[in-house]
């Protein structure tokens, strides 16, 4: 990739001589959250991802595709640009071959990841917290915390506790959820159900998206690992769609170096060709 900037002003960001404006990059800045005292990184990442896009589009055309649209759902359809890119990339990216020997090897390196779901009897006490208001979750912990030190000292008194102070509807059954199966729940609070011992309660309260958790889990039963010729097809799926994410980067990052880009830095190193010619 060649960065083009002979002037002390902002050089416009172009893809081969096609100008992509400030605009266009303002509104796909949207998509790209900045991280926090970093405001600018927000305006990279959309310029970035304009830029790839771009040269997806401008390769589309040289190479002659007609778009042609699929309905991705119900009423829903591919615009012409996302259809071209498609296109291209089904053209340019042959489907992985995936030896079953590998993925036999995959699953014996660590066949406890293939587990069926694994079931549970808990129970819990909510203490609700609004997503971004720090003053109310350091409250709702040191609520969480206080109420935990009470159920320490006495856990005959989860179901008057739950009452008192849960925010889910399961206080009127003394904080019982009944059965649970894996994915049943948040990830934050099945991963505490799977450590947890059975008939304990959690040593601390227990984070999720919705706020803090006491956990009381009264039973559970460990799915048992599912045979190989079971996880065969959804591991192949898995490995295809990794080796396809690979291939389809490595591609469009190669569009890019080869293309004359001004205005931002991809970071991205120059084909081998060129480096050759330049040594």
């Amino acid at each position: 990739m060649r960065v083009l900037d002979r002037t002390n002003a902002p050089a416009p960001v172009t893809v081969n001589g096609v100008t992509i404006s400030p605009e266009a990059i303002a509104a796909e800045a949207q998509n790209h959250p900045a991280p926090k005292g970093k405001p600018g990184s927000a305006w990279q990442a959309a310029a970035r991802a304009l830029v790839l896009r771009e040269a997806l589009l401008q390769e589309a055309a040289a190479l002659g595709i007609a778009s042609m649209p699929v309905e991705l759902a119900e009423g829903q359809w591919e615009t012409e640009e996302e259809a071209l890119i498609r296109q291209l990339l089904e053209s340019a990216i042959a489907p992985a071959n995936i030896d079953d020997a590998e993925l036999r090897a995959l699953y014996d390196e660590a066949p406890d990841r293939f587990r069926g779901p694994s079931l549970f009897e808990a129970a819990h006490i909510l203490f609700p917290v609004a997503p971004g208001d720090a003053d109310a979750r350091a409250k709702a912990k040191s609520n969480a915390e206080s109420v935990l030190a009470e159920l320490h000292r006495d856990p005959r008194r989860f179901a008057v506790l739950a009452a008192e102070h849960s925010a889910c509807s399961s206080r009127a059954n003394g904080g019982m959820l009944g059965q649970l199966a894996s994915g049943d729940t948040v990830p934050e609070f099945e991963a505490a159900l799977h450590v947890m011992e059975e008939g304990g309660i959690s040593d601390a309260p227990v984070a999720s998206r919705y706020g803090f958790h006491l956990i009381r889990l009264d039973a559970r039963v460990r799915g048992e690992v599912l045979p190989f010729a079971t996880v065969l097809p959804r591991l192949r799926e898995a490995q295809e769609k990794a080796a396809w994410v690979r291939a389809s980067r490595a591609y469009v990052e190669g569009l890019a170096a080869r293309a004359e880009v001004t205005g931002i830095d991809l970071g991205l190193q120059p084909p081998v060709r060129e480096a050759k010619l330049s040594a």
